[in-house]
C-alpha cells in the first residue's frame, strides 16, 4: 500500500507525529526517503512536511509504521528497567510468600504468620536472609520484562481496529500470549531457581552457595529438565496473570480516556490502575501460584504433574491451602505491577517529546 505524498497528503502524517505509539518525525521521512532511493526523478510531486523540510517520495505505509516502534526499543530497555527496579524493592515480600507457600502442614508448620516468618529470618540469617534468591530474579528480569511488553505490543499492533483502538477482549487476549510466552522462555527455569533457593535455606545444612553454584547444581544432578519444573503450572500462571492485568489495564485506560484516545494520564493514575489489575490477578490466581511453587520446591517429587499436586494440596490440607501467601504476595504484585506501568508509561512519554524534531 502506497501513497504518493504531496501537500494534502501531509496531513497524515502530521496525525501520526501526534500518535504516541508512533516515534514518527520529518527525520526518520527524509531517513526513509533516502533509504528507498528516492528523489525529484522518482516521479513524485514535492511537499512540504513541518516547517522546510522539502521531500520528494512514494512513501511505503507499512514501513513508515514501523519505525522506531516501542515494542522493540522501549520495551526491552524500560521494561527491563522498570524489573530491576521494581524486584529490588518488592523481593523481601516475595520471599516471605514463598516460604508460607512452602511451609506445609503436614511438616507441621513452621511460621505462624508473615511477621513470624520476617522475624524467624532475621534471627538465624540477618536482613539479607530476606532477599535469598534475589539474583534469580534479578537477572530474569530484563528478558522477562522484555518478552512481555515486546510480546503484547507485537500481538496488539495485530489487534487493534482501523482507528488504532484496542478492546478490553483483544487486551485480554494480547495480555495472554505475553505471559504464556514469557512463561515458557524465562519465567519457568528463572522461579523454579529462585524457589529452590529459598528452600533450600530452610534446610539444616544449606547446598547452594550463590546463584551460579546453584544453577551448576541444579543441572549437573537434574539436568536442564530441573530447571523446567512445574512448567504446566507456570504457563497456567503467567497467562491468566497477564491476561487479568492487561484486560484490567487496557479497560481502565480506555475509560479513563473515553472518547479521546490521545488523553494524558497521570503518573498516579497509571499507578493506581496497575495497583488494581496486580490486585485482580492476585485473587485470580493464587491457587496457581500456590501449585507452581510446590511443584518447583525441593519436595517436588512428591507429585506425579500439577494436578496431583492440586488434588494432594485439597486432601491434606484443605482449599485454605490454596490461598497460603496471599497477603505477602498481594502487597509484591500491586507494588510491581504499579511501578512497572508508571515507568513504562512515562518513559515512552519522554522518548516521544525528546525523539521529535521540528
Amino acid at each position: 500500500m502506497c501513497l504518493i505524498v504531496n501537500e494534502p497528503a501531509a496531513s497524515v502524517f502530521s496525525d501520526w507525529f501526534r500518535d504516541e505509539r508512533f516515534f514518527v518525525t520529518p527525520r526518520h521521512v527524509r531517513l526513509l526517503c533516502l533509504m528507498e532511493g528516492l528523489g525529484p526523478g522518482a516521479g513524485a510531486p514535492p511537499c512540504r512536511l513541518r516547517g522546510s523540510f522539502h521531500y520528494y517520495a512514494t512513501i511505503s505505509l507499512d514501513i513508515l509504521k514501523s519505525i522506531n516502534h516501542p515494542c522493540v526499543c522501549v520495551c526491552v530497555c524500560v521494561g527491563g528497567l522498570a524489573g530491576g527496579i521494581e524486584i529490588c524493592i518488592t523481593f523481601p515480600t516475595e520471599y516471605v510468600k514463598t516460604q508460607l507457600q512452602l511451609d506445609e502442614k503436614a511438616n507441621p508448620p513452621k511460621y505462624r504468620g508473615i511477621g513470624d516468618c520476617v522475624k524467624q529470618t532475621v534471627q538465624h540469617h540477618g536482613v539479607k536472609g530476606l532477599y535469598r534468591g534475589l539474583s534469580s530474579l534479578l537477572y530474569g528480569s530484563i528478558p522477562k520484562s522484555a518478552v512481555r511488553f515486546g510480546m503484547f505490543e507485537y500481538l496488539s499492533n495485530h489487534a487493534k481496529d482501523k482507528s488504532g483502538h484496542l478492546n478490553s477482549t483483544r487486551g485480554l487476549l494480547c495480555g495472554l500470549g505475553a505471559g504464556v510466552m514469557e512463561a515458557v522462555l524465562v519465567v519457568c527455569p528463572m522461579e523454579t531457581v529462585k524457589v529452590k533457593f529459598i528452600h533450600d535455606q530452610t534446610s539444616a545444612n544449606p547446598r547452594y552457595r550463590g546463584f551460579f553454584h546453584g544453577v551448576r547444581e541444579i543441572i549437573r544432578e537434574q539436568g536442564i529438565r530441573g530447571t523446567y519444573q512445574g512448567l504446566t503450572a507456570t504457563v497456567l500462571k503467567q497467562g491468566s496473570n497477564q491476561a487479568i492485568r492487561f484486560f484490567v489495564m487496557t479497560s481502565l485506560k480506555n475509560w479513563y480516556k473515553g472518547d479521546d484516545p490521545n488523553k494524558s494520564i497521570n503518573p498516579l493514575v497509571t499507578g493506581t490502575f496497575g495497583a488494581i489489575a496486580g490486585a485482580a490477578s492476585v485473587f485470580g490466581n493464587t491457587p496457581l501460584d500456590v501449585i507452581k511453587t510446590r511443584m518447583q520446591g525441593l519436595e517436588a517429587h512428591k507429585y506425579k504433574n500439577t494436578w496431583d499436586c492440586a488434588l494432594k494440596i485439597m486432601k491434606y490440607e484443605g482449599l485454605a491451602a490454596f490461598y497460603k501467601g496471599t497477603v505477602p504476595r498481594l502487597g509484591r504484585v500491586c507494588l510491581d505491577v504499579a511501578i512497572v506501568f508508571i515507568i513504562y508509561e512515562e518513559v515512552v512519554k519522554v522518548l516521544n517529546v525528546v525523539w521529535k524534531t521540528d
